[in-house]
């Protein structure tokens, strides 16, 4: 116990006497750890300064290499000399020379040149008569030009070759061949042209029967949105028998005939000269049943898919309408057609 006490005793006067020496030893380590820091802190901002310096001088030596006047492209050497004071005002000389590039900066023009030396136009590897021969060509030979220096043209012989050609050997102009007006192949015009159709399908004789149709029509593009067809169809109509309320009672009735009805209808296509068209139709014909004609009109809508420039196939749905029955007893009928068919066009 009293070893106990003289520990718990000199322990404040030992940790007293040993402070500043265990404070120095942990501040040791981390004075090194700091210097260590600051030093790469100041290797990295050298670092930076240094590339730097050099994306510099290398921005600048490019800019020189850029700013030599050694090659001037044909079309910035003639907008350079039009104008050098840069006035706004433009040059009638050149507005009538060059309309199209005025007027609609959006059109833009290849420069070339067209041999004009007789049968042997020396082409050379560079631009002056010391240069060696490159090629000789045939009089009214077209090459693209690059580039001009003084009187020489830089012109391209193919792919992977490129010569210069003094310009007393050939005459250089614009090459409006791009600017050629190419319609869009997936639009065509059918105006003029017939059309023989041919369908088959369901027939809903009053919305009550479902039978077999069968047709065909002749028509005619008046332009391209519009066409005018004459159609005859068929179909069998047989309806079970079922209770029919009339002025003298109730009676079991049952349906079973032959139908022929034509028609002549307008169409309208909404999206024309494109290989799918929808459109909506309607016209006016008769059906004639029970040997009795009765007239009728209808209308109804499809689209139309073309296979190639003569050929297509057609689906729609049309809804015919007329009247039966006697003076006296008339009943409105309201039939449903649906249809898939083809068309061959001529």
């Amino acid at each position: 116990m009293k070893h106990c006490v003289r520990s718990s005793t000199a322990g404040p006067a030992a940790l007293a006497a040993h402070g500043p020496a265990r404070r120095a030893a942990w501040r040791a380590p981390h004075a090194v750890r700091a210097a260590v820091f600051a030093g790469l802190i100041v290797a990295a901002a050298l670092a930076n300064a240094l590339v730097g310096a050099a994306t510099a001088w290398a921005e600048a030596a490019t800019a020189d290499s850029t700013a030599a006047p050694a090659l001037v492209p044909p079309a910035a050497e003639s907008a350079a000399t039009a104008d050098p004071a840069g006035s706004a005002a433009p040059d009638p000389a050149r507005t009538a020379a060059h309309p199209a590039s005025v007027q609609n900066p959006g059109l833009h023009s290849t420069r070339k040149v067209r041999l004009t030396g007789g049968a042997h136009n020396v082409v050379r590897s560079g631009p002056g008569g010391a240069y060696s021969i490159a090629g000789v060509y045939n009089d009214k030979a077209v090459f693209p030009v690059i580039a001009k220096s003084g009187d020489w043209y830089n012109i391209r012989l193919s792919d992977t070759e490129t010569g210069w050609v003094h310009s007393s050997l050939c005459r250089e102009f614009d090459d409006l061949s791009d600017l050629e007006f190419r319609p869009n192949p997936k639009l065509y015009s059918r105006t003029g042209s017939f059309i023989l159709s041919g369908h088959a399908g369901g027939y809903a004789f009053d919305r009550k029967s479902n039978s077999l149709v069968l047709g065909g029509g002749i028509g005619y593009y008046v332009f391209d949105r519009l066409q005018v067809e004459g159609g005859l169809g068929w179909t069998h109509v047989h309806r079970p028998a079922e209770i029919v309320e009339s002025l003298f009672g109730l009676s079991l009735e049952a349906e079973d005939f032959h139908m022929l009805f034509y028609h002549l209808n307008a169409t309208w296509e909404l999206m024309p000269g494109r290989q799918m068209v929808p459109y909506v139709s309607a016209g006016v014909g008769s059906a004639i049943m029970r040997g009795e004609s009765e007239p009728s009109f209808n209308f109804g809508g499809g689209t139309t898919l073309y296979l190639s420039k003569r050929s297509a196939m057609r689906w729609e749905v049309r809804d015919y309408r007329f009247s039966t029955g006697s003076a006296d007893a008339r009943r409105p009928n309201n039939n449903i057609e649906f249809t898939l068919g083809s068309l061959l066009l001529f």
